[in-house]
């Protein structure tokens, strides 16, 4: 019996030692920085491959959608300019009629952000390109209803920026010191109680660019329309775009 325990110690203690003598090791792991650049050869295989529809991107982006008679940029003014006019009103023309489709009621207003405005638009021959380039964002539009004490802070904000952000459907005067003088919204006074309905992009809307009076909104409406879409849509229905500075937002 004693044997007997003396054999089973034994042989459990070859087992612990065997387990002990087994090492393990960290694999090793080796980094090396490899340069895109024009060093590199090209793969004739996947060359060929991607040719066809590399060309037929380029062709479709390089197509021409509409015509400019004058370079824009959005420098071009103090509280608005021509791009930014042009890219709010397309939104009311464009999402305009999704919107009263879907719920029966209009936009009474747009509100964009000057820093949305990616590049300008030279004169000439616009194409799908040019719309990529002024809207590379996969920004949506969304309708924001938000009470008339909401808009109210929405002035607020823009006598703080002293920015040309895009409007459509207010006119907004400011005096020298950009404090609101007055303020309408479709040719009316805004009332306090009352409920607008308000276009802009869905970034602006989850409170981008400090636009914080859109959270929270009274309700809100996805209309499945990205913003780029929107001006390529415009862009193909027109034969000629509207390059106008008016008194939309303005001081005096």
């Amino acid at each position: 019996m004693k044997l007997f325990k003396l054999i089973n110690c034994a042989f459990f203690a070859l087992i612990i030692l065997s387990c002990k003598d087994d090492s393990i090791e960290t694999a090793k792991v080796k980094g090396q920085r490899i340069a895109i650049d024009n060093k590199i050869e090209s793969n004739t295989e996947i060359k060929e491959f991607i040719t066809p529809f590399k060309e037929h991107l380029n062709k479709t982006l390089d197509s021409t959608l509409t015509y400019n008679p004058q370079a824009m940029v959005k420098s071009d003014g103090d509280l608005n300019t021509a791009i930014g006019n042009l890219m709010a009103d397309v939104v009311m023309e464009q999402a305009g009629p999704v919107f009263k489709s879907r719920t029966g009621n209009e936009i009474d207003m747009v509100l964009l952000n000057h820093g949305g405005i990616r590049a300008g638009l030279n004169k000439g021959k616009i194409s799908t390109r040019s719309a990529y380039a002024l809207m590379p964002f996969e920004n949506e539009i969304v309708i924001a209803e938000i009470s008339g004490a909401k808009i109210k802070e929405m002035l607020t904000y823009l006598e703080r920026t002293k920015t040309a952000h895009p409007v459509s459907g207010i006119q907004i005067i400011m005096n020298k010191n950009y404090k609101v003088k007055s303020a309408e919204i479709k040719g009316k006074k805004i009332e306090k109680d009352k409920t607008y309905f308000v276009a802009t992009s869905d970034y602006l809307q989850q409170g981008g660019d400090n636009m914080l009076f859109f959270k929270n909104p009274v309700g809100l409406t996805k209309i499945d329309y990205k913003l780029r879409n929107a001006i390529i849509d415009y862009f193909k229905k027109v034969d000629t775009l509207k390059v106008t500075k008016d008194n939309r937002f303005i001081r005096q």
